[in-house]
């Protein structure tokens, strides 16, 4: 039995499919109404623990080594943590990269079996466009500068799986990207062909992004994006051989995760 936190997230969602349809057992971890099981209170984990031998966990709970010790005493054998390629920097004063490190830090140090995902950007997250879509054919983003190799939740899920159900993964981290380098500019385009639009792109300036980030997220969380993207301390414009030598096919490009959520743009 494969447990899988996050089941209702991109990548964790893609998981559950990508097992179920191999014939996997597979349990998807929600929070029912009174909240339980909650992953920041590890005690509370037991049950959904039972008989379960490989855990997909995500990054930055407020206690990943009592987390990780409840796996342990139920008997799990591999973990796959889904962490960021930020981790690669170890720079702690990050607030992203902090949770991402120590996240790390605990599943190194656990009694399981681990093996360590740092995607970069996912291809989902274009899906924040779609109030946007709802009004017209414009899309303004934020960072127009910045240039990612971003993934494909799929091929997350698709390395996570085999991380979780064959040999040969155990002490690895897998820096996790897509098939090439694109602005945001570019995946609007490429959205505005599989969708049939003709979609203009405005990038904001760096002061209208700064204004965005206020008013949806911590402080600390704007200065780490502004550290990213901005001050240009994160590199995501390489293309990893990872998903390719994990899976045995390239990863998916923008244009075909586009093509399969037209639905979702409609």
């Amino acid at each position: 039995m494969i447990l899988v936190t996050g089941a209702t997230g991109n990548a964790g969602a893609e998981l559950v499919r990508v097992l179920r349809a191999s014939g996997q057992p597979v349990r998807p971890l929600v929070r029912g109404p009174g909240g339980l099981p909650d992953l920041n209170q590890p005690a509370s984990l037991r049950p959904a623990l039972d008989g379960v031998s490989g855990l997909f966990l995500l990054s930055g709970y407020d206690d990943m080594p009592g987390v990780l010790a409840e796996a342990a005493r139920a008997g799990v054998e591999r973990v796959v943590l889904l962490s960021g390629s930020t981790a690669e920097s170890g720079d702690t004063a990050n607030a992203v990269t902090r949770y991402m490190i120590r996240s790390e830090q605990a599943v190194r140090e656990s009694e399981l079996s681990w093996t360590i995902l740092r995607p970069h950007a996912f291809m989902s997250n274009a899906l924040r466009w779609l109030p946007q879509l709802s009004a017209g054919n414009t899309i303004r983003a934020q960072f127009p500068q910045a240039v990612s190799t971003a993934i494909d939740p799929y091929d997350i899920a698709s390395v996570a799986a085999a991380a979780l159900t064959s040999a040969g993964h155990e002490g690895a981290t897998y820096r996790l990207t897509g098939a090439e380098a694109l602005r945001p500019a570019d995946q609007v385009r490429i959205l505005g062909e599989a969708i049939g639009r003709d979609l203009t792109f405005v990038g904001l300036t760096d002061e209208e992004t700064r204004a965005e980030l206020n008013r949806t997220m911590p402080a600390p969380y704007v200065e780490a994006f502004w550290s990213f993207y901005v001050d240009g301390t994160l590199d995501e414009s390489m293309v990893s051989p990872a998903v390719a030598e994990v899976t045995g096919r390239p990863p998916r490009t923008f244009r075909q995760w586009a093509a399969d959520h037209v639905d979702a743009f409609r």
